[in-house]
């Protein structure tokens, strides 16, 4: 789980996941550039001691502004973490509006793209290979018939996990994607909250702390043979 040497670039790192993360890998020696859209990002950044820049994950010139602050500031990007996203409204397909489904699928899939397309192309030039990792959803491996948006934006992001972890995996270049169960956070509605406990086989929501655990293994060298690979940590939600 050693990152020492290591620089990553952490989309939506200000917050949820993405912090967590953040978090885990600085704990662990890396050197960690957030980029996210929060205006408190900055002060988040430097409370941790990491680099920060603000970016809007939807705008290309903002991810080629990420990917050259992280290799002025680090001379490199060993690992990229594209964990910035949204919900959107709860809404079946009869009921939801095409404005939602561009809102949603620019973050949580094009955003995603983007930030393994120009950050994999910096590591090719780099030639030393790297480590991608995907925030999916176990909603992007099975249904959630009430969002719409959401269950499609993150089944693209396991296929788009897919194609490019396998495109690149001589070049020593991984790309894995997590699908997180629900995770125990703020931004849960305490009824949420009970009701997927009890649809969990484990009977609890996740943290966020047993995510980022499992993304700093993706992220090491321990992990050097999986690519491609969509991992659910979910509580066995997705294997019923």
């Amino acid at each position: 789980m050693n990152l020492v040497g290591k620089a990553a670039v952490i989309t939506g790192g200000a917050s949820g996941l993405g912090l967590a993360t953040a978090k885990n890998f600085i704990e662990n020696g890396a050197q960690v550039l957030i980029a996210d859209y929060s205006d408190a990002g900055q002060a988040i950044a430097d409370e941790l001691g990491c680099e920060f820049i603000k970016t809007d994950v939807t705008k290309e010139e903002d991810i080629i502004a990420m990917v050259d602050r992280a290799v002025e500031k680090f001379g490199k990007i060993d690992i990229t973490v594209a964990s910035a996203g949204i919900g959107g409204d709860q809404h079946g397909i009869v009921n939801s509006s095409l404005q939602n489904w561009e809102r949603v699928n620019a973050v949580d899939y094009t955003g995603v793209f983007l930030t393994d397309k120009y950050t994999i192309t910096q590591m090719l030039k780099q030639g030393n290979g790297g480590s991608v990792i995907n925030l999916a959803s176990m909603f992007g491996l099975v249904a959630v018939p009430d969002n719409i948006s959401y269950s499609a934006s993150k089944g693209g992001v396991v296929n788009l996990t897919r194609a490019a972890g396998t495109e690149y995996a001589e070049q020593g270049i991984r790309v894995n994607a997590v699908c997180p169960g629900v995770i125990d956070t703020p931004l849960i509605p305490e009824e949420a909250k009970v009701l997927f406990s009890k649809r969990h086989p484990m009977g609890r929501l996740g943290t966020a702390d047993e995510v980022a655990k499992l993304i700093n293994f993706l992220a090491c060298d321990d992990s050097r043979f999986i690519s491609g690979a969509a991992i659910p940590i979910d509580g066995g939600y997705t294997a019923i």
